[in-house]
């Protein structure tokens, strides 16, 4: 990438890492599904303005129960799901475990929209998930009270980004980026209007509040779309996609910061086990193994390549 390309992608990094901070602060006051709905209802009403051209408005259209699919899939549901998360869990915490949504990906895809997987990504799901494990093992409580179901939401989150990911894949892979995300913020909108208005809460909501919901709004969600549709365009899926490693990073640096949120050896060893088991499982890191090659003199000579296939 050239530097203001690594420069977006460390903006865009930072963004999505804050947004969690945001939903941290603002969801007590708000509730997960108003909150979600100031997100998306905002952020439709700055990204539509994309769409006012005829070419669009038709796409949309003639994509419009696609783009539904997408906009509960990938908005509504798992937004929602970390927003509940966040009432209890770290937000650094909530964003490691999030960041196993390529493993679902793969996962999903392997079973589901016929999409193969590498014998290196077996290895590298399983060091995921024992990832996972590391970070969470002392606190899987399901009791009344615990933090086990919080945890769940999170993985409920990106098994949904997980089937987002492949149905965008197969069924809106055609269409334009501004179609896509200004497209499904809206009927994500929509979706969340009528839940987000019953459920809205009856105490006043602080300004503090408000700030953090409207900067979810504006920036983790308006601005950092434009910013990583602008990325792929620019510097290609690959690259870009690497954001899912930094943002944990990003998340974790903002919560010790701004929420004075501890980093235990625990969570600094699930996230190193969870990320690589994510980078070998998504191809960003190869395993290579040794081949034989044939060379003129009749002798044998070994040479090292790596596995180029890619699920993404």
């Amino acid at each position: 990438m050239s530097l203001a390309d690594t420069l977006r992608l460390m903006l865009l990094s930072s963004m999505w890492g804050l947004s969690f901070i945001f939903m941290r602060v603002a969801v007590p006051e708000f509730g997960p599904v108003p909150l979600i709905l100031v997100r998306m209802g905002i952020g439709a009403l700055l990204l539509v303005p994309l769409l006012f051209t005829v070419r669009y408005l038709k796409l949309v259209w003639a994509n419009k129960g696609s783009l539904f699919v997408l906009g509960v899939i990938n908005h509504v549901v798992p937004f929602s799901l970390l927003a509940l998360a966040t009432t209890r869990l770290e937000a650094g915490f909530t964003s490691l475990i999030n960041a196993t949504t390529p493993i679902f990906t793969a996962l999903l895809g392997a079973l589901f929209f016929a999409t193969p997987v590498m014998r290196q990504q077996y290895l590298g799901l399983a060091l995921a998930f024992f990832g996972v494990y590391v970070l969470s093992a002392d606190r899987l409580d399901f009791a009344l009270g615990g933090d086990g179901w919080f945890i769940l939401a999170v993985l409920g989150a990106t098994f949904f980004y997980g089937i987002s990911g492949n149905y965008t894949r197969k069924h809106l892979a055609h269409l334009p980026v501004r179609v896509l995300a200004a497209g499904s913020s809206a009927m994500s909108a929509l979706v969340l209007l009528m839940p987000g208005l019953l459920l809205w809460p009856e105490a006043p909501i602080s300004g503090l509040a408000w700030a953090n919901g409207l900067a979810l709004a504006v920036l983790s969600t308006t601005l950092a779309f434009l910013l990583y549709f602008g990325l792929i365009a620019s510097a290609g899926a690959t690259a870009t996609s690497t954001v899912t490693f930094l943002v944990p990073v990003s998340a974790l640096l903002w919560g010790y910061l701004l929420l004075g949120e501890r980093l235990s050896l625990q969570i600094l060893a699930g996230m190193a086990i969870t990320l690589a088991g994510t980078a070998v499982a998504t191809g960003l890191l190869r395993l290579r193994r040794p081949r034989r090659e044939p060379v003129a003199d009749n002798t044998v000579r070994v040479t090292t390549t790596s596995n180029h296939h890619d699920t993404r």
